[in-house]
């Protein structure tokens, strides 16, 4: 064998045992979900020929032509019983680009498909960027994915940081053909915007995040909520904010929606994300709420604090102390129905939560659907001031006395 083909194989070798790698829990916890000790997709995940030219009269070297810097926010869904999440990769060049992985279990052995997704711009102006999308299985037959396009703001042509943010809108049957959209029609940007799964008074759904720049929100901001009657022209109308920002929070500079709610018998879950104001630059967390399953405007469960940090290595990366998802699974359960009453019962499905940690890398949390019931509904709300949060741990240290 020659040391080129020797080189190959080795960097062959060393791939398949990342990509094979047993992953397992982290002992401990906090007793609402579970992580997993490494993460499931990172840039080294990514195929080899994405990456490397393997023709030895082109590439002597064996040099990377095309190197790999992230893989992070990932939309996620089950498609033909395979865990399957459509992550953003992003390059050294800074371009983002989505790519489909799968997995058995939804907790290791995840392997890219041959060839990242062919986006069409369709009517749209070409974008420079994309980014973060969300999946939704809607009721229409079709899955949606809507994500950032980024485009730079040709209002300031010598300022080449400026940009605009749009969301996009595609949709597909078998996650290789995408039709392109329109692009969400908005008097202000939104960066994210996830649609609904459910036809909500015979109009499509959308939660916004309405936002007067590319980063600064504005005088808005917050989850908001729109009908369009035509996802093929998708326009926001009347809009109103259903979950506002709020002064000394965990989503006090910006919240948004993180992906697609998941339908209970007690309500609609959802995982959302905070941004507050640090010394050290911002703080993304993730939060979670609950609506009605007869109005998913009325939030009835507004659990205080954050629901889920980076932790440890997690905190370093690309931009430091970040933790963002757009996307989750709950498992199949074709002996559950959602709406049928609960009495003493429990909903068992497991929840698969795909976050990212500073813009960096992709890791897994798995819970229950009753777990994150029991979060939502039981855990006190952020009182908004110290002597709130004092008197609700001392109301628990009198309970806990109670039971010695």
């Amino acid at each position: 064998m020659s040391n080129f083909k020797s080189k190959i194989a080795t960097l062959r070798a060393a791939h398949e045992a990342l990509l094979s790698r047993p992953n397992e829990p982290v002992e401990g916890g906090n007793g609402i979900y579970t992580k997993y000790r490494y993460p499931i997709l990172t840039a080294e995940h990514t195929p080899l020929e994405w990456r490397y030219d393997f023709n030895e009269q082109d590439n002597p070297y064996l040099m990377q032509r095309i190197m790999m810097n992230a893989v992070l926010n990932a939309g996620a869904i089950l498609f033909e019983g395979k865990y399957t999440v459509v992550a953003r990769v992003e390059g050294a060049d800074r371009k983002s680009f989505f790519a489909v992985a799968q997995s058995d279990n939804g907790i290791d052995n995840w392997r890219f498909w041959p060839e990242p997704i062919t986006m069409p711009d369709g009517n749209n102006a070409p974008a420079t960027n994309v980014y973060d999308m969300r999946l939704t299985q809607h009721e229409d037959g079709y899955i949606y994915g809507i994500f950032c396009v980024e485009r730079h703001d040709e209002t300031k042509p010598f300022d080449t940081s400026a940009a605009t943010a749009a969301a996009g809108i595609a949709r597909t049957k078998d996650l290789v053909h995408w039709e392109r959209l329109d692009d969400l029609k908005s008097l202000c940007q939104q960066r994210n915007v996830v649609l609904h799964p459910e036809f909500v008074e015979g109009q499509y759904a959308l939660y916004t995040r309405p936002q007067d720049g590319f980063i600064e929100t504005g005088k808005g901001g917050g989850i908001g909520w729109t009908l369009t009657p035509d996802i093929t022209h998708a326009e926001v109308r009347n809009e109103r904010i259903i979950f506002g920002r709020q002064y000394h929070t965990v989503y006090e500079v910006k919240n948004g929606e993180g992906p697609a709610p998941i339908k209970t018998a007690k309500g609609w879950l959802h995982l959302a994300h905070g941004v507050r104001a640090t010394a050290s630059g911002l703080r993304y967390v993730l939060y979670m709420y609950m609506t009605a399953l007869d109005d998913p405007t009325r939030v009835i469960a507004r659990p205080g604090g954050w629901f889920l940090v980076p932790e440890g290595y997690e905190y370093i990366g690309d931009v430091m102390n970040v933790a963002f998802s757009n996307g989750w699974i709950v498992e199949e359960n074709k002996s559950y129905i959602v709406n049928r009453p609960i009495v003493n019962d429990k909903d068992t499905r497991r929840v698969f939560i795909y976050y990212a940690s500073a813009d960096t890398r992709l890791h897994v949390a798995t819970t229950t659907v009753d777990q994150l019931l029991d979060y939502c509904l039981n855990t006190p709300v952020d009182g908004l001031n110290t002597s709130a949060s004092v008197d609700k741990i001392k109301a628990l240290v009198a309970k806990n006395r109670q039971i010695r």
